[in-house]
């Protein structure tokens, strides 16, 4: 029996109503306090544990992409770690990669909470957080200090999500993503152009050719080391929208695509009431993430798997909760993908479910390893 799911989800998310915000940092207190302990043998016992019972080891679910070994293909995605504290323990949790950040150039505080709301009915969240983080200075020196402290190398790719600072006017944007990557370019092994929160004044208006490439030629030009570099678009650009990001992509040597950051849309929703401020999901400003974007994001990787010939890897987010809705996006074409909203939801067990989900849905297709199923959708 899942425990979390039956009990601890339910007590806290249904009988007290926990403030979501307030949670999510005892939970990100936890997991500092677990990569301290990861240092030691004598502490380390519980990352061990968590190790026994949440991870799920197969070849077949192994892929080398871009000079990147992939234990699986379920990573974290970014918005839950912004400031890298577990870094070197997310492997325990059973995920195949993380993605920390985003994380901006200056520190900042983020938007005024209220800022992060429950849709239970619509089993989503919604957000408007902000970029809330401590900066791309703290998150080196940390980083820094865990790689001088561990005795082995972290066993899955860890990524690094950049945004814009806030305080950084729409025209010096790329400058600002640069400083970024200059002080972190060492100390992550992909890197993601994230121009698509909807929580940032004016941070989508990146994803227009123009301004985009600005900031891609910088940062390439900066990429002396050849780290793979993503970008994360937003659910709702027209199909013209994202043909252009796709040419831009290529004409860059970008490593790929993120598809898709949360949505604005609020068509469909069983939530009225957010109990918080009185108001509907429609007055309130933010992104939605979780089973709304679900099937829009699932088409953004279609499309652009066709649209691309399959030549463009895809990392697929948005609404992945069970083991069909991941086969789903890979199927469409996304060589891998990533959870939030779903993890916590589900809970720590989710990650081996879906893993177990998926090695039984190769059996069920005659498939040898994941990588065969990427885009089967589509033949």
């Amino acid at each position: 029996m899942d425990l979390y799911k039956s009990l601890v989800g339910h007590f806290l998310f249904t009988l007290v109503k926990t403030e979501p915000e307030w949670l999510h940092k005892q939970t990100i207190g936890s997991l500092n306090w677990l990569s301290k302990a990861s240092y030691y043998p004598s502490t380390n016992w519980l990352n061990n544990l968590l190790q026994q019972y949440l991870c799920l080891n197969d070849p077949r679910l192994e892929q080398t992409i871009l000079g990147m070994k992939f234990p699986n293909p379920l990573g974290l995605a970014a918005g839950f770690d912004k400031d890298g504290v577990g870094a070197n323990i997310w492997h325990n949790f059973g995920f195949g990669f993380a993605e920390l950040g985003t994380v901006t150039y200056h520190p900042q505080p983020g938007n005024p909470p209220p800022r992060l709301f429950r849709l239970p009915l619509d089993q989503a969240a919604l957000n408007r957080m902000g970029f809330n983080n401590g900066g791309a200075v703290a998150m080196a020196a940390r980083l820094k200090e865990e790689k001088e402290k561990l005795n082995y190398p972290i066993p899955i790719p860890i990524g690094i999500n950049l945004g814009k600072s806030k305080i950084t006017p729409l025209e010096l944007a790329a400058q600002d993503y640069l400083e970024s990557f200059r002080l972190l370019k060492d100390l992550g092994d992909y890197f993601v152009v994230n121009v698509s929160s909807p929580n940032t004044p004016g941070l989508r208006s990146l994803q227009d050719a123009a301004m985009l490439s600005q900031i891609l030629d910088v940062l390439q030009g900066e990429n002396t080391g050849k780290k793979p570099i993503f970008v994360k678009i937003a659910p709702d650009l027209e199909w013209e929208a994202i043909s252009d990001i796709m040419a831009i992509a290529q004409s860059y040597n970008l490593a790929g695509l993120i598809a898709t950051n949360t949505t604005i849309s609020r068509e469909g929703l069983q939530t009225q009431i957010i109990e918080k401020t009185g108001k509907s999901p429609q007055e309130e400003a933010g992104g939605i993430s979780g089973r709304p974007v679900r099937d829009r994001s699932t088409e953004v990787i279609r499309f652009i798997h066709q649209q691309s010939q399959g030549q463009i890897p895809i990392i697929g987010v948005g609404g992945i909760f069970t083991a069909e809705d991941a086969w789903e996006k890979i199927t469409a074409g996304a060589c891998l993908i990533q959870t939030y909203t779903g993890w916590i939801y589900e809970g720590p067990m989710m990650v081996s479910r879906i893993l177990t989900g998926l090695l039984t849905k190769l059996e069920e297709n005659g498939l040898n390893s994941i990588s065969e199923a990427v885009g089967t959708g589509d033949r």
